[in-house]
């Protein structure tokens, strides 16, 4: 289990209660082990953050992200967390709100071909 700080749980909670349209429209392509069997969790807490969304099997995150991600300091927190979060040992693939809603299939083909990718790896 990846650390995180308990007192996000509330937080988490809240989170998954008010997704984005992005948040949800992705979530109802991911979850219940659509893509190769590989469970998710969404608005899970590790370290101090909250990820959108959390596959531990493939040790990845997936990050549904607006517009304030994209300003200077969005991207400059959206660094550190990567940082942060790689240091777990985490790969985190981010995908523009835009982009999940107005390109699902597309998003969805990305995260499996990633995995496709990663599991290549280490068959012999």
């Amino acid at each position: 289990m990846k650390p995180y700080n308990k007192n996000l749980k509330q937080a988490s909670r809240e989170l998954r209660n008010h997704m984005t349209e992005a948040e949800k429209l992705l979530w109802s392509r991911i979850r219940n082990k659509q893509i190769l069997g590989l469970q998710f969790y969404r608005q899970k807490p590790i370290l101090n953050y909250i990820v959108d969304f959390y596959c531990p099997a493939a040790n990845l995150v997936i990050e549904c992200d607006g517009g304030q991600h994209f300003t200077d300091d969005g991207l400059e927190a959206d660094h550190i967390r990567d940082e942060a979060l790689a240091q777990l040992g985490l790969k985190v693939l981010r995908f523009d709100n835009g982009q999940v809603i107005g390109q699902l299939d597309d998003v969805v083909e990305m995260i499996y071909q990633y995995f496709l990718k990663e599991l290549s790896k280490e068959s012999p």
